[in-house]
């Protein structure tokens, strides 16, 4: 269950819900559609009614940004230490990798401020945020390097913990790759720490809660 709660961005339009019809086949790599006279479908290119396709190209980075925000993810704050103390970023670009080894992985963007330090740093934790703890999201969102908050810890290398949520991984960097405007961070898991809650989420510019019943 997803409860939505106030936009990040003031202003901000959630885009309208439109409907989900799957009698034709989705277009994939390799694969021409065949003509489909159902209800529903619109045309030769596997698009539907109703849905508003483009090239993800210079004139339209607007649209793909939004459209990639109705992928609904959970939220995170990274911490390290750096040159200048300890380091934190809000981020939702995490992912599970592997089990075994046990990896995890986050992509920071060029264009941070704090790019640098993240991509250079050779232990990190990423803390999963519990749905009370949308201010820790915009605390780190707004400012990396303020950490005067309640119960900050130590852990792995000097690495900066945040208290009270749901999962925190304590990372070695296991691999750096490029990924365009981002860099991939891949994370060796030395110690995880977990408790119960729900979850923060975040979808289509807005924070909301991913209820456990």
């Amino acid at each position: 269950m997803w409860r939505a709660c106030k936009p990040l961005y003031s202003g901000h339009k959630n885009p309208a819900k439109t409907g989900n019809n799957d009698t034709c086949r989705p277009r994939v790599a390799g694969y021409l559609p065949r003509r489909c006279n159902r209800q529903g479908c619109d045309g030769m290119d596997g698009s539907f009614m109703g849905e508003h396709s483009f090239s993800p190209d210079a004139e339209n980075a607007r649209a793909l940004r939004d459209a990639l925000g109705r992928f609904a993810t959970g939220v995170t704050v990274v911490t390290t230490q750096s040159d200048q103390g300890p380091l934190g970023i809000t981020a939702n670009s995490f992912a599970s990798l592997s089990l075994d080894p046990a990896l995890v992985l986050w992509a920071p963007g060029k264009f941070s401020r704090r790019f640098e330090a993240f991509t250079a740093a050779e232990h990190f934790a990423i803390h999963v945020l519990g749905a009370e703890q949308m201010d820790l999201a915009r605390h780190f969102a707004r400012d990396g390097l303020d950490f005067d908050l309640p119960n900050i810890t130590k852990g792995v290398g000097d690495t900066p913990l945040l208290a009270g949520c749901l999962a925190r991984f304590e990372c070695r960097r296991h691999a750096l790759y490029p990924g365009g405007d981002h860099a991939i961070v891949v994370g060796e898991v030395l110690r995880v720490s977990t408790n119960e809650g729900a979850g923060l989420s975040f979808f289509a510019g807005s924070y909301g809660a991913i209820a456990t019943d």
